[in-house]
């Protein structure tokens, strides 16, 4: 009889179990849950059903100066802390409307901008991000370090990198960003003193088109990568092995 009552028990318990997920199935929240993830699921099909005449590239624009010179910086991990991308072309998209994209979880603050400073639109669906250019606009690609640390920035138009102008790679040498301070990559490096304008094309007008090492299968997108790098500043610090004293002000660094 002993060995009865605890099946009857077990069985239940089962029963309970079952009705408890059966609940939790059918409750508004998990309903919630499951529309805004179909919502999100079609918003990124059709973002990403992309007409012929909507598709777009970025071709060689103007010849802009700009100076760079080159540091021996290193990484201090092979892994990058980061990484985004954009998909772009001329349509308009569905999705959150939103100004810039946090990267690294707040660390960098990525715009993409016209000639005029003024961001152009974004589009987030989920963990994906669209912009919607127009042919023959010429943009800029703005990155602001929102921490004391040093980082590089490795970026990539239609799958080419945007210094050497080869087929592009997240081991590729990128763009010092450093502390508190912003970048802004005006286009593809011709030299260690010019820059040609990324400038909104037609596919087959693009760099990456018309390039021995690109392709126009890889239009349409902008990658960015982000690793954090030791520097001689940061390595010159003292470092103190004693517990520092208390502080009112904290969030006040000096």
């Amino acid at each position: 009889m002993k060995k009865i009552k605890i099946l009857l028990y077990i069985i239940f318990c089962i029963f309970l179990a079952a009705c408890a997920k059966k609940a939790e199935e059918n409750s508004p929240q998990s309903s919630n849950h499951a529309e805004a993830t179909s919502a999100d699921a079609a918003a990124t099909a059709a973002n990403n059903d992309v007409a012929m005449d909507e598709k777009l590239g970025t071709k060689w624009g103007d010849d802009i100066n700009s100076s760079v010179t080159e540091v021996d910086y290193e990484r201090k991990s092979n892994t990058p802390i980061a990484e985004t991308q954009v998909q772009y072309a001329d349509k308009q998209y569905e999705g959150k409307a939103i100004q810039g994209i946090s990267v690294a979880g707040g660390k960098v603050s990525f715009t993409i901008i016209d000639d005029r400073g003024d961001p152009i639109p974004l589009y987030r669906v989920g963990k994906n991000y669209y912009l919607a250019g127009r042919e023959g606009q010429s943009y800029q690609l703005h990155y602001e370090n929102n921490t004391s640390k040093t980082f590089e920035i490795v970026t990539s138009v239609d799958g080419v990198d945007v210094i050497n102008g080869r087929e592009a790679s997240r081991s590729n040498s990128g763009y010092v960003l450093h502390a508190h301070d912003t970048l802004t990559i005006e286009g593809f490096r011709k030299s260690a003193d010019a820059v040609a304008s990324f400038t909104f094309s037609k596919p087959e007008e693009s760099y990456a088109a018309n390039s021995d090492h690109g392709s126009i299968y890889n239009a349409g997108v902008i990658g960015t990568v982000v690793y954090e790098l030791k520097v001689p500043e940061d390595e010159a610090k003292a470092i103190n092995k004693y517990a520092p004293p208390p502080n009112a002000f904290p969030a006040d660094k000096n």
